[in-house]
């Protein structure tokens, strides 16, 4: 059983694809040949014998490279990161930052832009934009706290950087065992 970080159990996995690619192009290479020429492997038993061997050695690649993201997916629903007052594993970030995220930033965004639009179209127009009780009847009113929506989108961008920042220091820290 070996121990290592996150971080080089995943440049392992890296390796591990790139070993895998080259066996699969050795078994390519030496799949098919004319019975009259001479198998090049010969020496080695034979091309049958070294292609049934690499294919073995794929297989035990393709289920260390199970064992090793299994011990990585285990680690990160045991350990936690805090930001922003807010404790989730590292399991639940990473699937915050894939899939809600990116939705929650071109919503933020999308809000922003439109009011900057109508803003502009407004001033175009010669209109006022106003608070709403502060509003004469064609006036622009924003339904929306700009000052907040501006501090929202910001702790938004802050907690994305943070992310990532805790990532890399957990990822290097973190221990597992496959």
């Amino acid at each position: 059983m070996a121990t290592t970080t996150i971080t080089e159990a995943l440049a392992e996995i890296k390796t591990i694809d790139k070993r895998i690619e080259k066996k699969r192009e050795f078994i390519t290479t030496y799949l098919v040949r004319n019975e009259q020429l001479k198998d090049p492997l010969d020496r080695d038993g034979g091309s049958f014998e070294a292609i049934r061997r690499e294919r073995q050695a794929i297989k035990d690649l393709e289920e260390l490279k199970v064992a090793i993201r299994r011990a990585i997916l285990d680690a990160n629903q045991e350990n936690t990161i805090t930001l922003s007052g807010t404790i989730r594993s590292i399991a639940d970030w990473l699937v915050w930052r894939r899939e809600v995220a990116p939705t929650q930033e071109r919503f933020l965004t999308t809000l922003r832009r439109n009011i900057d639009a109508n803003r502009a179209e407004a001033q175009k127009r010669g209109l006022a934009v106003a608070e709403p009780d502060k509003a004469r009847e064609r006036d622009l009113i924003v339904n929306l706290n700009e000052a907040e929506l501006a501090e929202e989108i910001e702790r938004f961008q802050e907690t994305l950087g943070a992310l990532d920042g805790q990532l890399s220091l957990t990822n290097a820290t973190v221990n597992i065992e496959y």
